[in-house]
């Protein structure tokens, strides 16, 4: 008995463990491509911010810097939407023919890479960017009012800076829930737009 017992828990050699090679490689090349594309879009943040920043006078550096903050809250809002938006609605706008409908059923079946390339890649940019406006704009501010100490006012408006955009993010993201399918079928336009002028989206998985 003993005998039959350890022959039948002697694993099967025919009973191969599931090949996870594929899915590795995926994974990597899909590291990859998120830290080729960071490093893109902050390197061309960085250089248009630091351009506007160098050639405005203080109004304008602090207009800069609400737009740096408005865009990282922008597309959290669309990565929070497109993780709580459902298929359906665009399989009966891609049946009409309407525009965005295709692209929207695009953007939810990558849903997960779409919200990590707009909340951890262009939202922590922009985190990271304002950040440096903030510098910039604080001392600009500072050369106006030596009577106040520099320290303080970098203090005050990088206080202002993270309360603005974790009020922004938390007002915006029970909107994106509640909002999900016009947030995403907008974005969907603009990515058909985006077809049009400049060529396809990749093909969507079936």
């Amino acid at each position: 008995m003993k005998l039959k017992q350890e022959r039948s828990e002697k694993p099967d050699p025919k009973q191969r463990k599931p090949h996870t090679g594929g899915r590795s490689a995926s994974r990597v090349r899909w590291l990859i491509t998120i830290f080729l594309m960071a490093l893109t879009i902050s390197a061309v943040f960085s250089f248009f911010s630091q351009e506007l920043l160098s050639k405005a006078s203080l109004f304008g550096a602090f207009v800069v810097l609400l737009a740096i903050i408005a865009l990282g809250i922008l597309f959290d809002l669309l990565g929070v939407a497109v993780t709580a938006a459902e298929e359906k609605p665009f399989h009966s706008m891609a049946s009409r023919k309407v525009p965005g409908g295709a692209e929207g059923i695009w953007l939810l079946r990558n849903a997960s890479k779409v919200s990590s390339i707009c909340c951890d890649v262009v939202g922590d940019i922009c985190g990271i960017i304002s950040g440096t406006a903030a510098a910039v704009v604080a001392l600009e501010a500072w050369n106006g009012m030596q009577s106040v100490s520099q320290r303080l006012v970098q203090l005050v408006l990088s206080a202002l800076v993270a309360a603005l955009t974790i009020l922004g993010k938390a007002f915006c993201k029970q909107i994106a829930i509640d909002n999900s399918t016009t947030i995403v079928h907008a974005a969907a336009r603009v990515i058909w737009r985006w077809k049009r002028l400049f060529g396809t989206l990749p093909k969507t998985k079936k």
